[in-house]
């Protein structure tokens, strides 16, 4: 049996760690040696130090990206254009998978894609968020209003000077869809996320979605 096989069958999930590899190998003499001449093959994808894929010969099913950004740096959660581009709030695809963190913000360019991270408070980290699953993965995302908190927040580029530039910054710069944007707004949520912020940025955002959408 080659020695992929022997992992193959070892290892139930499509993304591992370094771990799970050698526990598979405890019968070799030198498992990084082999390790190393698997990576070269492609037989398996190191992500980052200690995190694996098996290469597309191995694959039997897709491996989840969002499941590689949770555990490429952490805690971790998706956030900001990612969810926006994913629920449909903005046209463009995310080519980079953006996620919050409360470790400092980070960066990763791997060979299966780009990945940031952005820093925030503990208290605004852990609000908002939703677990999905996609085959036998689960990951963790924020909720839709949240993603879009966090966007403003982080968006240096824009200053507010009263409600109405959320406007023009929402729906012309952003191109946030109006159509799905409404279905998520929520009066408990935003009063929450106005808690949660603390800082007029956010206490704009909220009360523009409330007059916008005639929300009560």
């Amino acid at each position: 049996m080659r020695v992929i096989q022997k992992i193959r069958q070892s290892i139930n999930k499509e993304v591992f760690n370094y771990t799970q590899v050698i526990d598979s190998l405890k019968d070799y003499k030198k498992p990084r040696d082999v390790i190393n001449g698997l990576l070269k093959k492609g037989d398996l994808i190191r992500v980052k130090k200690g995190l694996y894929v098996f290469g597309d010969n191995w694959r039997r099913e897709p491996y989840c990206k969002e499941l590689l950004a949770n555990l490429i740096y952490g805690p971790s959660v998706i956030s900001c254009e990612y969810v926006l581009s994913n629920y449909g709030l903005i046209p463009e695809q995310a080519k980079t998978l953006t996620s919050i963190t409360t470790g400092r913000s980070r960066k990763f360019e791997t060979p299966l894609g780009n990945f940031s991270y952005k820093q925030l408070s503990n208290q605004r980290f852990g609000f908002g968020l939703e677990i999905h699953e996609a085959g036998n993965s689960k990951y963790f995302t924020a909720n839709p209003i949240k993603a879009l908190a966090d966007k403003i927040w982080f968006d240096k580029r824009f200053m507010p000077t009263s409600l109405k530039s959320y406007s023009s910054y929402l729906f012309d710069d952003l191109r946030i869809d109006e159509e799905i944007l409404k279905n998520y707004i929520d009066l408990i949520f935003l009063e929450q996320l106005v808690k949660v912020y603390s800082a007029k940025k956010i206490n704009w955002l909220a009360e523009f979605l409330i007059k916008e959408f005639s929300i009560k």
